[in-house]
């Protein structure tokens, strides 16, 4: 059992967003900030991603064409005929890779999320990560949908295209705030089995604290869906700093306690709990046939998506 089990929040070091209204500038603010998200994740998925995102992410097969006269070489078995019955010639079906895809984006907001000690909440950067997988979607002609989820359905985005809907995608990413900041991974990944119909490409993003067994369902949701998992994780879970007696609180229930982190034993502690549960959420993806990705709040995503990209191909 770790000190961070239920993502406990070190209070001297979180850099969690306030409230919007907080944050003054109201709409005017939250546009600038859509505005700097859309600039850089767009570049990154115009001039990084364009190639590998095409590549490693299929569309749902060949699909018919046209017909035209056999010439020596095609295969038999191509031959329309009904075609060429009618004219007394062979003729034979054309296909074409069905490119387009529908593309998800299972989005954890429960209260862990909030939590950031470097350089950004892995909220944070899990809004960048959507950002520039929703763009690179769209330049791909893709239709691109959000379901945003706690331990409930928050928010159900249907799948579109355009700039406009990506925007707006944007927004609801970086204002959303939930209603419940408790987690639950299986009732989302259920709620996608039953919502979208056909075939898609889902990017389940979470830091995957959640002490409900998900695999099950990972695994039926895999076989009708195309599903990837992108962890979002901060260093402190995986590496306690020595700074004394300090007070944290669990994001998710809001309880306190005081833990000793100059203590040797605590920490040596907390880094096995945290590579125990990062060798059983690999188990978990593996054997649900899911492709994954750990992304650390310090270090480029970028680098992180590429590998993904890359290994799909």
């Amino acid at each position: 059992m770790s000190i961070f089990s239920s993502s406990l929040r070190p209070q001297q070091v979180t850099t969690s967003l306030p409230p919007l209204e907080e944050q003054g500038g109201g709409s005017a603010e939250i546009l600038k900030r859509v505005r700097q998200i859309e600039i850089k994740t767009r570049g990154l998925s115009n001039n990084i991603f364009a190639g590998e995102y095409h590549s490693a992410f299929k569309g749902r097969g060949m699909a018919f064409s046209e017909v035209r006269e056999y010439v020596y070489g095609d295969d038999v078995r191509d031959i329309d005929w009904n075609v060429t019955a009618r004219f007394n010639r062979p003729f034979v079906k054309v296909f074409e890779e069905e490119r387009e895809l529908t593309v998800m984006l299972l989005v954890d907001v429960s209260g862990s999320l909030d939590f950031g000690t470097v350089v950004q909440t892995k909220r944070q950067m899990q809004t960048e990560i959507a950002a520039t997988l929703a763009f690179s979607a769209i330049q791909n002609n893709d239709k691109i949908g959000v379901i945003f989820f706690s331990d409930r359905i928050e928010k159900f985005i249907p799948p579109k295209k355009g700039r406009k809907h990506i925007l707006y995608i944007i927004r609801e990413l970086l204002e959303f705030r939930p209603e419940s900041h408790r987690t639950d991974i299986c009732q989302a990944v259920e709620y996608l089995t039953q919502v979208i119909k056909r075939r898609c490409t889902c990017f389940l993003m979470s830091d995957f604290i959640d002490e409900r067994d998900f695999r099950p369902a990972l695994t039926i949701a895999n076989h009708k869906h195309d599903v990837v998992a992108i962890q979002v994780f901060d260093r402190r879970v995986a590496e306690l700093p020595d700074v004394g007696l300090l007070r944290v609180r669990d994001a998710e229930t809001g309880l306190l306690q005081w833990v000793d982190t100059s203590s040797r034993i605590v920490r040596q502690a907390q880094a096995r709990w945290w590579q125990q549960r990062q060798q059983v959420l690999a188990d978990v993806f593996t054997r649900a046939g899911v492709d994954s990705v750990s992304v650390r709040t310090d270090q480029d995503y970028v680098l992180a998506l590429k590998a993904l990209f890359a290994q799909r191909i």
